[in-house]
């Protein structure tokens, strides 16, 4: 069986996921039952996630304790993401001579067909972020691809002049002709398969699975529009 290698090199590069890592078995978890022939495999158990995500929180906090921080949470993806690094960043304040003022921003983001990506991006909640200016900035999303969507995000928030701007992107996907986008705080690089759960979808379905699976090809036809 492939195993899942760590990276230490640099900490932004987060969790490698082999491209040969066939996942487990999703015998082994619970998942809800209607979503039953709609999985090839779970790819990271919520456990991996929330143990990962409070180290993001903690790299955060050494980073940016005593900063001011407005987060910009990308939607819907990113939603159980953002919400659960926001409530470890508090928790980890309420426990340290660090603390970040944090509030809150939702913006949503839709770029996906079925499982294709398209050059039509749609940012909602985006039109004025003038509030933004001289803050620093904390952009929140679950999966970052080929990095067009992060970069067309970044060029319209850098547009309202913040003071700083940083990117923690749960998932980063490997693929052929990626840009050089990488957020800062990273938590799996994974493999170029097409992933739902923990609020990653496919079409609107998959946001209720805990974990982060890889959707079978039988899914896709199901739940194809």
């Amino acid at each position: 069986m492939a195993e899942v290698v760590v990276q230490a090199d640099r900490r932004s590069e987060g969790i490698v996921i082999n491209d040969d890592w066939p996942g487990y078995r999703l015998d082994l978890f619970n998942y809800p039952a209607h979503y039953s022939g709609d999985l090839d495999c779970v790819i990271i158990p919520h456990g991996v996630i929330m143990d990962r995500t409070e180290r993001l929180a903690r790299n955060i906090m050494d980073d940016l304790g005593d900063h001011d921080i407005v987060v910009l949470c990308v939607l819907k993806g990113g939603y159980q993401f953002c919400a659960d690094l926001v409530e470890r960043i508090k928790a980890l304040s309420r426990n340290s001579n660090h603390t970040i003022p944090m509030r809150v921003h939702f913006i949503r983001l839709r770029s996906y067909l079925n499982d294709q990506s398209t050059e039509d991006l749609h940012i909602l909640g985006a039109e004025d972020l003038s509030f933004l200016a001289g803050k620093n900035v904390l952009i929140v999303e679950g999966i970052v691809g080929t990095g067009k969507t992060m970069e067309t995000l970044l060029k319209h928030v850098e547009a309202f002049r913040p003071k700083m701007i940083k990117v923690a992107g749960l998932l980063v996907k490997r693929v052929q002709h990626s840009l050089a986008c990488v957020p800062d705080y990273v938590g799996f690089e994974i493999p170029n398969r097409f992933v739902v759960g923990y609020a990653l979808d496919y079409n609107e379905y998959f946001r209720d699975l805990n974990h982060i699976c890889v959707i079978s090809e039988s899914g896709k036809k199901k739940y194809k529009v």
